[in-house]
């Protein structure tokens, strides 16, 4: 497997693109299974994550056609002629279960494998099958498949979530534009994920109202038509590239960066003594004299703290002056990056969902395995500033959620290469 060496080599300077969000484009993706007619989906990222959703998505029977180097994606659902998403693909991504609302709403019938165990906790896709039994749905789980139908449609239906979750409120979302009569969905999902969705939909003619509240009402039609699509900016690629200049000093703008996809974690930063300045061309984020102030940081749904960035935060912490508290409240299992930081010189001290964090003065380069998506960037941030030479394996990981890491990241002056495989 291939690795990333990362060499300390101080402050760093200049642009880094950001590209469009991995999560909202593996949610769009399905939204064409809804509409016999094209789907365009642009900015989007070049990830292994999207490439797994393609070839779901054309297992299926749709039509996907890669433009403008991976950037565009042209979908057409004109001939759905398998109504089976196989173990085989959806084991290898969670959000593979996104197919199930679309295919069961637009021909009252699906059949999806359950997806396999994850990294960072359960992840159970209960909530996805209770929102579509509230619109009707007959289900079936056998022998590891999810099988579904709703002989005469899917209908309108109340759908009142007991604990907010991004994969639910989309599948639900998708599911309710083509029920007949009215859905509302309660204690919906609010990140910006979650809005660009409905935005796709609304152009593609669905009547939707509430996306970006905990009350989504949908008032479902007979039919969705295509649309152009342009695919809302990576918060997560863009708070982890904000946290570079952070970590190792310096000053670096994120190109197309927005503080409102990303509000809780700048306050966060700018308790540490961060720097974040909001222009036309994105966000600058600059780190000039001394530590970091230790912060504690939450982890909650959006509009809080995201999880996703919390391996990152962690890296940062790792050096601020004082002792930070990161407390995980939506995943469990996700302090696997805490003892690979230990091996750089970290001092942390992990209790079930809390982790202690003392700041020491520097950390050490030392071979590092990634455990997953998030904590592989976070050891790779930590390398920037540590001493010496930092080795990350098991970077097959990064390639989910990070297109060009190594260039965006030299590209303002580190020193980091991918060593491929031999």
């Amino acid at each position: 497997m291939d690795s990333i060496v990362v060499t300390g080599n101080g402050p760093l300077s200049g642009d880094i693109p950001i590209a469009g969000a991995k999560n909202a484009c593996l949610t769009l993706m399905p939204a064409t299974l809804l509409s016999e007619e094209p789907l365009t989906l642009m900015n989007a990222p070049r990830l292994s994550d999207i490439r797994t959703m393609t070839t779901l998505l054309q297992s299926l029977g749709t039509e996907v056609t890669a433009l403008q180097d991976g950037h565009v994606l042209a979908l057409s659902s004109h001939a759905i002629d398998n109504h089976c998403a196989d173990y085989d693909i959806v084991r290898k991504m969670r959000a593979s279960i996104l197919v199930l609302g679309p295919m069961l709403a637009r021909d009252g019938h699906a059949v999806v494998s359950l997806p396999g165990g994850c990294a960072i906790g359960a992840r159970p896709v209960d909530l996805h099958l209770r929102a579509l039994e509230a619109m009707g749905a007959e289900l079936d789980l056998r022998d590891g498949y999810v099988h579904a139908k709703a002989p005469g449609g899917l209908k309108g239906g109340v759908v009142d979530f007991p604990l907010v979750s991004v994969g639910a409120t989309e599948n639900a979302l998708m599911a309710a534009t083509l029920a007949k009569g009215t859905t509302v969905i309660k204690n919906a999902a609010r990140e910006p994920e979650i809005v660009d969705l409905a935005e796709c939909l609304r152009r593609m003619g669905a009547q939707i109202e509430g996306d970006g509240t905990h009350e989504i009402t949908v008032q479902g039609v007979d039919r969705l038509g295509g649309a152009t699509h342009r695919v809302v900016t990576d918060r997560i690629e863009l708070g982890t590239y904000m946290l570079a200049p952070a970590i190792c000093g310096g000053e670096v703008t994120c190109l197309g960066g927005e503080k409102r996809l990303v509000s809780a974690f700048v306050d966060k930063l700018e308790q540490a003594g961060i720097d974040v300045t909001e222009t036309e061309r994105g966000l600058t984020v600059s780190r000039r004299n001394g530590r970091v102030s230790a912060v504690d940081v939450t982890t909650e749904p959006f509009p809080g703290f995201p999880t996703d960035l919390q391996a990152q935060m962690m890296a940062l912490l790792c050096t601020a002056e004082g002792t930070s508290v990161l407390e995980e409240k939506i995943f469990e299992n996700r302090f696997m990056h805490a003892p690979e930081l230990m091996r750089m010189g970290a001092k942390i001290e992990v209790n079930g969902g809390t982790a202690r964090v003392t700041g020491v003065d520097s950390l050490k380069g030392a071979p590092v395995m990634a455990t997953d998506l998030r904590a592989s960037v976070s050891l790779i941030l930590a390398g920037l500033a540590a001493e010496g030479q930092t080795t990350v394996n098991r970077v097959y990981h990064l390639d989910r959620g990070y297109e060009h890491v190594v260039a965006k990241l030299s590209g303002v002056g580190a020193k980091i290469e991918r060593i491929k495989e031999t």
